[in-house]
């Protein structure tokens, strides 16, 4: 694949770049389904069997010789698509060539890879191209906005650009030109259960017409380049991909969008701390265990006492503690990740898929206690950003986060001090002596 002439980054709205025909006619067909596979199942078997340790190999051939880690074993295994995706020695090899600062360009193997990767018909190599996406936008957003600030040439961006292109025409296939509707309930009704007992008037101007259907996201228009006006909605829309694949995602691919969240919202305020009246939220754990059982040593540590970052919110380790537990730590163990996020322009076409996620990462009861402490610090971060912003339908987004994850916690706390208690009473007490009572005669 070519990516010479891929869609390149504009500072204004009105300069685009010629698109690469190759790119957008491979996109097309890579929304669908690949090539008709064998009726033969084992023949199809071992087909994503090789398709995916090729995939591996020449995934191998573009990473740093030097590593220690190699993806050979990967590349043996039964399930080797999977075995890639579930790798933290694996992501933390990408993620350092990803962040490196010659990265996302149109000649950069990596995204090369990443694109053909996801054009492939089998749904775990593309699982892997997902798992990236938390960390590929970030550094896109982060630098294109950083970097149009303090300088009018941008480098190009085109490699990272094609990517989020390729998961935004697939969507704008499958959506097919309608927009993204939701059910909004009767609230004047006891419940969700009860129907109204007459039929509502049509006439608008009766009053009683009610509108049970809501907007959630409108129709996509095909896009060719990442124009200044469209890339939050490209982006917003990589991370709705993301989000429907979110419950397959390991981890640390979770951990990077928490972090990057909590960048892209700012410096830290006060106005994220108002919820923390009362200390019923734990600090961080000082080992990571994802839920595959793999152990992420040392991602983020408790810091005691509060420490305000630079304007851009791109100090290096930024950390936080409102005296409650509530603190995080952007010092990552893949090349100090939070010292890539700054703040950006967040409009709600990004703000929305951004709660969705990190709603997931607080709520789910599978994440592990990492994710969820910082899914917590990114939601309390963006809760400021709104309340400076003045955007209502952010601030009442994330306050309710706020408040479900606060009533989550109270919940486990009175669970485990439940069954502290029940199994002190279940513990057998040594033996008392019987007392002897001396009488006198």
């Amino acid at each position: 694949m070519d990516f010479r002439n891929s869609p390149s980054s504009s500072t204004t709205s009105s300069t685009t770049t010629t698109p690469n025909p190759a790119i957008t006619t491979a996109t097309g067909a890579g929304a669908g389904a690949g090539p008709a596979s064998s009726d033969d199942p084992m023949h199809s078997w071992w087909e994503s069997i090789s398709k995916a340790r090729s995939r591996i190999h020449s995934l191998s051939s573009i990473l740093d010789p030097t590593s220690s880690f190699s993806l050979s074993s990967l590349a043996d295994s039964d399930r080797p698509a999977l075995s890639l995706l579930s790798s933290i020695d694996a992501y933390l090899a990408i993620s350092a060539a990803l962040s490196s600062p010659l990265s996302g360009s149109g000649s950069d193997p990596l995204c090369h890879w990443l694109y053909d990767t996801y054009l492939s018909s089998d749904p775990h190599l593309r699982l892997v191209v997902f798992s990236f996406i938390p960390l590929l936008s970030g550094l896109y957003l982060s630098r294109i906005h950083s970097l149009s600030s303090d300088s009018p040439s941008i480098p190009s961006l085109a490699g990272f650009e094609a990517v989020l292109l390729a998961l935004y025409a697939a969507e704008t296939k499958v959506r097919a030109g309608k927009p993204v509707l939701v059910s909004v309930p009767d609230l004047s009704q006891p419940s969700l259960y009860h129907t109204p007992r007459q039929k509502p008037n049509s006439n608008p101007g009766s009053g009683h017409t009610r509108n049970s259907i809501g907007v959630l996201a409108p129709p996509l228009e095909p896009q060719v380049a990442v124009k200044s006006t469209k890339r939050a909605g490209i982006v917003g829309v990589a991370l709705d991909c993301y989000y429907k694949q979110i419950s397959q995602m390991p981890a640390w691919s979770k951990l990077d969008f928490c972090r990057f969240s909590a960048a892209w919202a700012g410096r830290d305020c006060s106005c994220q701390e108002q919820f923390d009246d009362e200390p019923e939220i734990t600090g961080f754990s000082e080992t990571r265990v994802s839920e595959n059982g793999f152990r992420i040593d040392d991602v983020t540590e408790e810091i005691s006492q509060l420490r305000i970052e630079n304007g851009n919110g791109n100090g290096n380790g930024h950390s936080y503690s409102n005296g409650n537990g509530v603190g995080s730590s952007s010092n990552s163990s893949n090349g100090d990740l939070g010292s890539k996020g700054s703040r950006i322009p967040l409009p709600w076409e990004l703000f929305q898929p951004a709660l969705r996620i990190l709603g997931h990462c607080l709520l789910a009861p599978l994440n592990s206690q990492d994710v969820k402490d910082e899914a917590a610090f990114a939601v309390r971060r963006l809760y400021a950003r709104a309340s400076h912003d003045l955007l209502p339908q952010a601030i009442l987004a994330t306050r309710s986060l706020i408040q479900l994850d606060k009533r989550a916690r109270a919940d486990a706390k009175a669970a485990a001090a439940a069954t502290n208690s029940s199994s002190n009473a279940n513990t057998p007490s040594k033996a008392r002596k019987p007392e002897v009572l001396l009488v006198s005669k």
